[in-house]
C-alpha cells in the first residue's frame, strides 16, 4: 500500500518515499520521521491516519485484541508526534493533523477499543496543541466519515447492529469516498489555519463540521457535600430533566 501512494504522488508531479517502520513502537515512530528528514531535509507537517480494527464486544475482547489497536491508533499517534515535537520547537513552526472517529466521540457498539483509542487522541491533540502554541506550532483533529480499506473489514453483523445510530446524510451531502476528507487535511496544513489549533472537525464528502469542546450544560449546588438521598431527589428534575441517553436500554 505504501509503494502504491509513493506512485500515485509521483504521477501527479509529486515527491515521496515509502516508510516500512510500525507506529506502534517509538523506535518506528522515530525511524518514520528520521526518513522524512533524510529524504526531504525538513519537516513541516505531521499527519497521523495510520489505523486497523479488532471489532468485538467487550465480552469477547481479547487482551490482544485491545492492545492491537490501542498500539497503532493513540501509541501511534505519540510515536510519531513525539520527535516531530522536537523538531518543530527547535525552527519554531510545524503542523500536525491527528486522526479521531464518531467511534470514540460519541460511541459506537463493538469499538471499544477503537472508540477508546480515537477519544484518547482527541485529548492528547488538545494538550499538544496547548504545549506547542508558544513555538508556532497547531495541532487539530479530523474526524472522517468515509469508507476505506479498514472500514472495509467491519463485520456485517457489526454494521447492523449500528444502523440507525446516526441520521442519514441530508440531501445532497457526498459521502463515503475517502479523498474527500483531504482539503480540509490539507487546509489545517496552510498558513491561512495559522490561528487554528486544538479543534476537531468532522469531514464526511462535501460537508466539514467543526465539533464541540465538552462543556458544563447544567450544574446544581448546594452547601456542604450532596447525599445520595439528596441526590436522588434533585437531579431527575435538574440536570437530569431532559437527558439525552447515548445508549438507552434496549428490547
Amino acid at each position: 500500500a505504501a509503494d502504491q501512494v509513493v506512485e500515485e504522488i509521483s504521477e501527479l508531479g509529486g515527491r515521496a518515499t515509502a516508510s516500512y517502520h510500525s507506529v506502534a513502537t517509538a523506535e518506528g515512530g522515530a525511524n518514520i520521521v528520521q526518513q522524512a528528514l533524510d529524504e526531504f531535509g525538513r519537516l513541516d507537517i505531521v499527519i497521523t491516519p495510520a489505523g486497523i480494527l479488532r471489532d468485538r464486544m467487550i465480552f469477547n475482547m481479547t487482551e490482544a485484541e485491545w492492545d492491537d489497536v490501542i498500539a497503532v491508533h493513540l501509541k501511534g499517534t505519540y510515536s510519531v508526534v513525539r520527535p516531530a515535537s522536537e523538531i518543530f520547537r527547535e525552527q519554531k513552526s510545524g503542523r500536525i493533523v491527528t486522526f479521531s472517529s464518531v467511534s470514540g466521540l460519541y460511541g459506537q457498539g463493538g469499538q471499544s477499543n477503537y472508540g477508546a483509542a480515537k477519544d484518547a487522541i482527541a485529548g492528547f491533540t488538545r494538550v499538544v496543541a496547548k504545549e506547542l502554541a508558544r513555538y508556532n506550532v497547531t495541532a487539530n483533529i479530523i474526524s472522517p466519515g468515509a469508507s476505506t480499506r479498514m472500514t472495509d473489514s467491519v463485520p456485517e453483523s457489526t454494521r447492523a447492529m449500528r444502523a440507525g445510530q446516526f441520521p442519514a446524510p441530508e440531501e445532497g451531502i457526498l459521502t463515503s469516498e475517502p479523498d474527500q476528507v483531504a482539503p480540509m487535511v490539507v487546509w489545517l496544513c496552510t498558513d491561512a489555519a495559522d490561528g487554528v489549533s486544538g479543534n476537531i472537525f468532522h469531514c464526511t464528502g462535501n460537508r466539514v463540521s467543526l465539533m464541540n469542546h465538552p462543556v458544563s450544560h447544567r450544574s446544581i449546588y448546594k452547601e456542604g457535600r450532596w447525599t445520595v438521598e439528596e441526590l436522588a431527589g434533585v437531579v431527575p428534575e435538574t440536570i437530569g430533566m431532559d437527558l439525552i441517553n447515548p445508549a438507552p436500554k434496549q428490547d
